[in-house]
């Protein structure tokens, strides 16, 4: 691989999160991506029984789960949760163009395999979901898997989405200076400024912004982008064009259980329907989205 150049995010932004007690662990020797470092969150028991992989959205990171780690590691499970490159401690290409589809699955597949993670609850949000539910996918990842919990997500096939997507990645398009932690309070979550400063904190300028930036860019609105072809590999193993509720979804990923949450927190700027239409978007009939039904109450909504 050609050296990437990449920013990294000072720790001492990092310094004294709320509700954040969690040490940060590091990889930077994956395959694909030497000099390239990757933080992760590893907290449980390393020898539990379930291994629950947390994929984060966008533009948040690891921070997104603070709320659900305690309630996961109560039934002594293990949990990882990964910062995609360009979000959270991880390292911030530079270039936009280093950002594609393939460069953060490949990356999702290689640090699973380097982490030797098995017996995996794989938990999806927002792009974790849109790049996490092509994974099974991969016969060695899906020998791997367990269970797939699946909160609002999107998994667009390569068609058009509805007209509200567009206006979103119009928004993200022009606007320099993404105020991440202002567009998440004005979602309506109900933030401390400790808790918007903790989504600003991976972005101290526009230049580490590109992987926020270039994300809606990815969404596989059309049939030649990357990613089309995994995700209709998922649509042709799950069946269907929509994940159905919890009862009987064992069948569909040959043996994986799937739980849905449809009422999980999602980004939606009050007042601003460009933003709005990020959670609209997802009732498409061109994408794979979350049905209703199957909630467990016990889950807290991520803010």
């Amino acid at each position: 691989m050609v050296a990437v150049k990449a920013l990294r995010t000072p720790d001492d932004r990092f310094a004294d999160l709320q509700g954040f007690p969690f040490q940060p662990n590091y990889i930077d020797n994956l395959p694909g991506y030497e000099g390239l470092r990757a933080h992760y969150l590893d907290v449980g028991p390393r020898d539990a029984e379930h291994i629950f992989l947390c994929l984060h959205g966008e533009p948040t990171w690891s921070y997104l789960y603070r709320k659900m780690i305690p309630v996961i590691l109560e039934s002594g499970a293990r949990v990882v949760a990964p910062d995609f490159f360009g979000f959270g401690h991880s390292d911030k290409p530079l270039q936009d163009s280093t950002y594609t589809f393939h460069f953060h699955r490949e990356f999702l597949l290689r640090f699973v395999e380097h982490l030797a993670l098995r017996n995996i609850t794989l938990v999806v949000q927002d792009w974790g979901g849109t790049l996490g539910l092509t994974l099974p996918v991969d016969p060695g990842f899906r020998s791997k898997l367990d269970r797939i919990f699946v909160m609002n997500t999107i998994l667009p096939v390569g068609e058009p989405l509805g007209p509200h997507f567009y206006e979103w990645r119009s928004l993200v398009r022009n606007t320099p200076d993404l105020p991440v932690g202002q567009w998440m309070r004005d979602s309506g979550a109900k933030l401390t400024d400790q808790e918007m400063a903790a989504y600003d904190a991976p972005f101290p300028n526009r230049l580490f912004q590109a992987g926020a930036r270039t994300f809606p860019d990815l969404a596989m609105v059309e049939p030649e982008m990357e990613g089309v072809a995994e995700a209709k590999g998922t649509v042709a193993r799950l069946g269907v064009r929509r994940l159905p509720p919890l009862a009987g979804m064992d069948r569909w990923l040959a043996g994986t259980a799937v739980r849905s949450r449809n009422r999980a927190f999602h980004y939606r700027r009050r007042n601003e329907p460009a933003a709005a239409g990020r959670r609209r978007a997802a009732t498409s009939a061109s994408a794979v989205t979350c049905s209703s039904g199957g909630s467990p109450g016990s889950w807290p909504s991520l803010r």
